[in-house]
C-alpha cells in the first residue's frame, strides 16, 4: 500500500493567515510614518536620525517582512528558503526592543503612548505569537545562529560611530562619555541578550505550530 501524499498549503488557511499578516505590517508601516511626520514638525524630518532608533529600524523590517509573508499567503505560494531566517532575526530582535524598552528605558521618547505601546509591546507579542503558533516555517539548524548577528552588530556598529563623530546616539546608555568600560559591558550585555533572544527563537521553530502546522496544513 502506497503512503499517503503531504497534503499541500489549505488555501482557506493560507489567505487568512496571509490577509492578517499583510493587515499587521501595512499598519505598522502607516504608524512609522505618522511618527515620523509628526517627529519632523518638531524636530526635522532627518531619516538617518529616525531609523537611527532600532526600536523604528527593526519595526520597518518587521513590517516587511509581514507583508512579504503576507502577499505569499494570499496568493498561496510556497514559501522561499530565505523568509525563515528573516523572520527569525526580525522577531529575536523585536523581543530585544521589547525587553531593553520596558526595563532598560521605559517611558523615553516623545512618540504618543499609544505608539510606543504599539511598537515596544504589541508588535513583539505579535511577532513572536506569529512565529511560534504559525507552523509555515522550516526548523532553524542552530549551526545557522550566526545569522542573528549581522543586522544588529551593523546597527550597533554604526551607532557607535555616529556618537564618537557628530555626537548623535539613540538611548542614553550609548553615550560615549560614558567611558570605554561601561560601554564595553553594555555591548557585551546587548548581545548576550540577543544571543538568548534567538536561542529562544530558534528552539521555537522546533514546534510545528498550531495553523498551517509542519507536515500537516503544508
Amino acid at each position: 500500500m502506497r503512503p499517503a501524499a503531504p497534503e499541500r498549503v489549505r488555501p482557506a488557511a493560507a489567505r487568512v493567515v496571509g490577509g492578517v499578516r499583510g493587515l499587521v505590517g501595512l499598519a505598522v508601516l502607516v504608524i512609522l510614518l505618522y511618527t515620523y511626520a509628526i517627529g519632523g514638525e518638531a524636530h526635522g524630518y532627518n531619516p538617518f536620525d529616525y531609523f537611527g532608533y532600532f526600536t523604528n529600524l527593526t519595526s520597518l523590517l518587521a513590517a516587511l517582512v509581514l507583508m512579504t509573508c503576507g502577499a505569499l499567503g494570499l496568493t498561496v505560494r510556497r514559501t522561499p528558503c530565505w523568509l525563515a531566517p528573516a523572520r527569525a532575526v526580525v522577531t529575536a530582535c523585536m523581543l530585544i526592543v521589547a525587553v531593553i524598552y520596558n526595563t532598560v528605558v521605559p517611558g523615553t521618547g516623545s512618540a504618543p503612548a499609544w505608539v510606543s505601546l504599539t511598537l515596544h509591546a504589541v508588535l513583539p507579542t505579535l511577532m513572536a505569537l506569529d512565529w511560534l503558533l504559525i507552523g509555515d516555517r522550516r526548523c532553524l539548524p542552530w549551526s545557522r545562529l550566526w545569522v542573528l548577528a549581522p543586522y544588529p552588530l551593523l546597527w550597533l556598529a554604526v551607532v557607535l560611530v555616529r556618537g564618537a563623530t557628530d555626537g548623535w546616539v539613540p538611548y542614553g546608555f550609548l553615550l560615549p562619555e560614558r567611558g570605554a568600560t561601561a560601554m564595553t559591558l553594555t555591548v557585551l550585555g546587548l548581545l548576550g541578550a540577543l544571543t538568548a533572544a534567538g536561542v529562544l527563537v530558534w528552539a521555537a521553530s522546533r514546534f510545528p505550530g498550531v495553523v498551517l502546522r509542519r507536515g500537516t496544513d503544508h
